[in-house]
């Protein structure tokens, strides 16, 4: 008999919000699903001993009943510990799903678009890759006040967000990512390339005050903007070639 094999030679790219995705999914797998399991377990239990009960048999449903009880309390209380931690995930993944698919956009102009790229125990949500140069974004999805007209502050050193209070570890955050990815494209092509940070904040009026020197803070649809007034810095061929080196580098994870 011949042996068969998929007709996929490489890894699919990853999606927008993949890692926040699987980091809800093992959220469900491992600290909930457990749980609901064993409580249907012993709550057949309890119903079954409960059955037998109305018949000429010995039953002894409280012992399972008890069980039940006590399952279904560490179900609840792990939902209820886990369900701040599942809905900022959701809001997350949501956030970077939505901004990842309007960076799509930019492949109409000749842009190069990449979501979810996973370093050493962290990931950089999406690179753009153009002549205009390479940029690493990360989305970050608040909640927003209910009343008030909140907003993102931003004056080239320090960043606060109305409600929320100075957020300066998200400017470490992406610093520390875009020098990753600098240095990992050196290391594959030999290239010194600029990558410039960039911090979207989807649904959020942004203010900066002369603060687009080193990083970007923008409202997602700001940034097609910001990008076309750029000059083009890199070539053709050295934008195909960063493309292609971290177009394997993802696959090969």
């Amino acid at each position: 008999m011949n042996q068969k094999k998929s007709p996929l030679k490489d890894k699919p790219l990853r999606q927008p919000g993949q890692s926040v995705q699987e980091e809800l999914d093992k959220i469900l797998d491992d600290k909930l699903l457990p749980y609901v399991i064993a409580s249907g377990i012993f709550i057949a239990f309890a119903l079954r001993e409960w059955y037998i009960y109305f018949y000429p048999t010995s039953p002894r449903p409280i012992f399972f009943t008890i069980f039940a009880i006590l399952a279904i309390c560490f179900t609840a209380y792990s939902f209820y510990r886990n369900i701040n931690n599942i809905k900022n995930l959701k809001q997350g993944r949501d956030g970077e799903k939505a901004v990842g698919q309007f960076l799509e956009i930019l492949r109409e102009d000749g842009c190069i678009v990449f979501h979810d790229i996973v370093g050493d125990k962290f990931n950089i949500d999406h690179v753009v890759v153009s002549e205009k140069g390479i940029y690493c974004i990360e989305t970050k999805t608040y909640s927003k006040p209910s009343t008030g007209n909140p907003r993102v502050h931003f004056n080239g050193q320090t960043l606060r967000i109305d409600g929320l209070g100075g957020k300066n570890e998200i400017l470490t955050q992406v610093s520390a990512a875009s020098t990753w990815l600098k240095n990992t494209l050196k290391e594959s092509t030999g290239k010194n390339f600029v990558i410039r940070p960039v911090i979207l904040f989807p649904g959020w009026m942004v203010n900066n005050e002369n603060s687009f020197k080193e990083i970007w803070v923008l409202e997602p649809k700001a940034f097609p903007n910001f990008l076309k007034n750029q000059n083009n810095s890199i070539t053709r061929e050295d934008k195909k070639l960063a493309a292609y080196h971290l177009s394997r580098y993802i696959r090969s994870l």
